[in-house]
């Protein structure tokens, strides 16, 4: 298991949606039935496995699975079957500013969020020249966060995530914002993460970005893994599926 990053075993998770839902013990006594739901099965004995120091994409369409899966691989969901297991400390950066507090500033929200993350306030202190010169927003550090842009939010985001110094690390369409420069110090820094034996989960839409920075991919599709292998022909069987035009 020591060449296996993260091993994803015959993993299910539901959700339940409610046609008519009881808000109380009141309400449901009243009505005098209980709440209608169905389930959702948002992803479908899904197994495969990321070796360690690989950059690993996960592709399919809009409601496939795959930031689902990767909030299960940050530990944010949990399956109802299955397992999956990380050899390593992970670091996530799913959602725009996730962890930051609107009303405090940069400076601030980088200890914060240096501290869900995992960080001491020493290791932060001593990484925070280097994440505050990373995201390139230097002359705003003392700015409330809530006055960032959607570009500064990301960069601040994914600089802390990245000196976290995790050996796995789950990006999810991280580099869909930001300018041209931000992107290339990403990309290097991914190349950086793979040299040093670490390990890069990534969802993207963006095929030429997965075929450029990963090795292997997982292809889903309505919860269903279609395909898991080298990142190149992976991307091939999931626009053949495309229909023309598309």
């Amino acid at each position: 298991m020591s060449d296996i990053a993260v091993n994803v075993e015959n993993v299910s998770k539901r959700f339940r949606l409610y046609h008519e839902r009881n808000q109380s013990l009141k309400s449901a006594i009243m009505r005098g039935r209980v709440s209608v739901h169905q389930d959702f099965w948002a992803l479908k004995d899904i197994s495969f496995t990321v070796p360690v120091g690989s950059t690993f994409g996960l592709i399919g369409s809009n409601g496939s699975g795959k930031s689902t899966l990767l909030k299960c691989l940050a530990k944010i969901y949990y399956p109802e079957k299955g397992s999956i297991s990380a050899n390593g400390r992970t670091a996530a950066l799913l959602e725009v500013g996730s962890g930051f507090h609107q009303e405090l500033s940069g400076r601030e929200n980088v200890f914060l969020n240096g501290s869900i993350l995992g960080m001491s306030k020493k290791e932060v202190t001593r990484k925070f020249d280097e994440i505050v010169a990373f995201s390139g927003v230097e002359e705003f550090i003392d700015q409330p966060v809530k006055n960032y842009s959607t570009g500064m939010y990301v960069r601040l985001g994914f600089s802390i995530a990245i000196h976290v110094d995790p050996e796995i690390l789950v990006v999810d369409e991280v580099l869909a914002v930001g300018d041209a420069e931000f992107q290339e110090k990403c990309r290097q820094k991914f190349a950086d993460f793979s040299a040093a034996g670490k390990t890069v989960i990534l969802v993207s839409h963006s095929m030429d970005l997965v075929s450029e920075m990963c090795d292997q991919a997982a292809w889903l599709n309505h919860g269903d893994l279609l395909a898991v292998g080298p990142a190149d022909s992976t991307i091939q069987a999931y626009l053949d599926s495309l229909p023309a035009g598309i």
